[in-house]
């Protein structure tokens, strides 16, 4: 299993970052970079879970949130991915910092396929940079 870690701060505070996080409406594909809209289904949706797709034609996944209302956390766990196996996913945790918040990202992937492998083992390198880019926008990351 490939385990990478990084952060960001976003200009919002925790309890708006767990919105953005979690706001699954039909602009969701238009705010996140890393998702398009052919690639954008929710399949079911409670208080504190959702189950979606999401991503893009090279790289999508089937994944489960979980959080709480007011809550720091928001975990992400893939059921099912074009290139990575089920179990690996995403844990965001925020914490208040200064005017705004500290988002602390984990991103665990499980290779199913062997691109999907060779893939894993650029991501330690690769993914720091490339993600705090895309999660910069919708974060409002400094």
């Amino acid at each position: 299993m490939t385990a990478v870690r990084f952060h960001l701060v976003s200009t919002l505070v925790p309890k708006e970052v767990l919105g953005v996080l979690t706001d699954f409406g039909p602009s969701r594909a238009e705010s996140w970079p890393t998702i398009d809209a052919d690639h954008f289904e929710v399949h079911d949706l409670g208080d504190t879970w959702a189950e979606v797709t999401e991503g893009t034609a090279a790289a999508w996944e089937r994944a489960r949130y979980e959080w709480q209302p007011g809550g720091d956390t928001v975990t992400i766990t893939t059921l099912d991915s074009k290139l990575f196996g089920a179990g690996g996913g995403w844990v965001f945790k925020m914490t208040p910092e200064g005017d705004g918040t500290r988002v602390g990202v984990e991103l665990t992937r499980r290779p199913a396929t062997l691109k999907g492998k060779m893939l894993a083992s650029l991501l330690p390198l690769a993914a720091p940079g490339s993600l705090r880019k895309a999660f910069a926008g919708p974060l409002q990351a400094k």
